[in-house]
């Protein structure tokens, strides 16, 4: 088994297609093993999770399988980057020039929340955390390609709304982490916990609206005078 020393320079011995390629033969059965892979590694978690389960799930041979991907690592890294790449890419497309700073976080922290808190996708982080004390590469990967590259695409927002004077900030890197937290606020450590079901649009609503005025408290235009 793979020590998985390098294994997010290692996508780059499969093709690597994002979410929003033309989807080709070859693309369409990539995606057809991710899927299958998906199904396999919810219901088995990684350590249960066998290349022989993951080929029948996908309906292609053992061998297809290993043409596209050679260990079961490299396919679990594939699906879980691919997920938190597309996720980022879709929650965090925030218009740098928006003046309506209170309605941009408003709207961005009920679509984080309604998707962070899917059971799926916390099925998805548990599993990960259950591999990352074996693969600590896999735990790195999986953050920076997801919580990273959220966060850095609200510190740009944040970087224009400091220089039209709309928000007061010294680090927008840590202020977007603090909105982040902010919105998850003790929904997400329930979930994790397996402590009822996925959020309600009211306690959705109800921390996006703390979140917005505790933020808007500590950031807002002059706070740091």
């Amino acid at each position: 088994m793979s020590d998985l020393k390098d294994i997010a320079p290692t996508e780059a011995a499969v093709p690597n297609h994002s979410p929003s390629t033309e989807e080709g033969p070859e693309n369409a059965k990539r995606r057809q093993i991710l899927e299958g892979a998906r199904r396999v590694f919810l219901a088995s978690g990684f350590d249960g999770a066998s290349m022989g389960e993951i080929a029948k799930a996908a309906g292609v041979s053992k061998g297809t399988l290993y043409v596209y991907f050679d260990s079961k690592e490299r396919l679990f890294s594939a699906l879980t980057l691919e997920e938190k790449q597309g996720l980022a890419e879709v929650l965090f497309k925030l218009d740098v020039d928006d003046p309506d700073v209170r309605s941009v976080l408003t709207e961005l922290g009920h679509s984080y929340l309604s998707r962070m808190g899917r059971p799926e996708h916390i099925s998805s982080i548990r599993m990960v955390i259950g591999a990352a004390e074996k693969f600590p590469a896999l735990g790195q990967a999986f953050y920076e390609a997801g919580p990273c590259q959220g966060a850095a695409r609200l510190a740009a927002y944040f970087d224009r709304q400091v220089e039209a004077g709309r928000l007061s900030i010294e680090d927008t890197g840590v202020a977007a982490q603090h909105f982040m937290d902010l919105c998850v606020s003790g929904l997400m450590r329930r979930q994790l916990f397996a402590v009822g079901g996925p959020p309600t649009q009211d306690e959705i609503r109800a921390n996006v609206r703390n979140a917005v005025r505790v933020f808007f408290a500590a950031y807002g235009p002059h706070s740091q005078d």
